[in-house]
């Protein structure tokens, strides 16, 4: 049996992290790319990380919208970041359901990990809300907290949480990027 080299990800929360933020988002005309959004998969991808989308989508438990809405959601994303995203992993239950794969559950994490062979001690987590850097910390993650989104609310109630606090997802980008280069030196 040959064994998959494990490799570093970077989990993305999806909603207010790679994309506005649009409260239950069922509708691809209504998804909206951040200008910087590629760019900086694009480099994480260059330094040889993964991109795994974790994302709650209660919106389906409340049946707001189907699966095939989000998956239609997830195509038009790929779309516009040139296929840069490797998994999209998802949790459709409503926020009391009492499933494993809710942030900050791990669930979601775990199904990643298996699937792509990710070395979770030199992955991050990046998202916009506690939840997320809960989520991050639960798994065993670097986390870092985006000011977009529901950020800017949010960062402020977690200080000291999250292992860094910054504008955006381009910026989160470079500091991964400034953290990797240091580990390798």
């Amino acid at each position: 049996m040959i064994e998959m080299t494990k490799r570093p990800a970077v989990f993305l929360d999806r909603d207010g992290t790679l994309i506005e933020e649009v409260n239950f988002l069922s509708e691809v005309e209504h998804l909206r790319v951040f200008d910087y959004t590629e760019h900086a998969l694009q480099r994480l991808k260059d330094a040889g990380f993964l991109l795994i989308v974790v994302t709650n989508q209660s919106g389906i438990g409340r049946s707001l919208y189907t699966e095939a809405d989000m998956h239609a959601i997830h195509d038009a994303l790929q779309e516009r970041t040139n296929s840069l995203i490797d998994g999209f992993y998802f949790c459709p239950h409503v926020p009391d359901a009492g499933c494993d794969c809710r942030k900050p559950g791990t669930g979601m994490f775990l199904r990643a990990e298996t699937d792509h062979a990710i070395e979770i001690a030199a992955s991050w987590m990046i998202g916009d809300k506690k939840i997320d850097i809960e989520a991050g910390k639960n798994a065993g993650v670097q986390t870092i907290l985006v000011r977009t989104g529901y950020g800017a609310e949010h960062s402020e109630s977690i200080s000291g949480v999250a292992d860094i606090v910054t504008d955006d997802l381009g910026e989160a980008a470079e500091i991964i990027l400034a953290r990797s280069a240091e580990i390798v030196l």
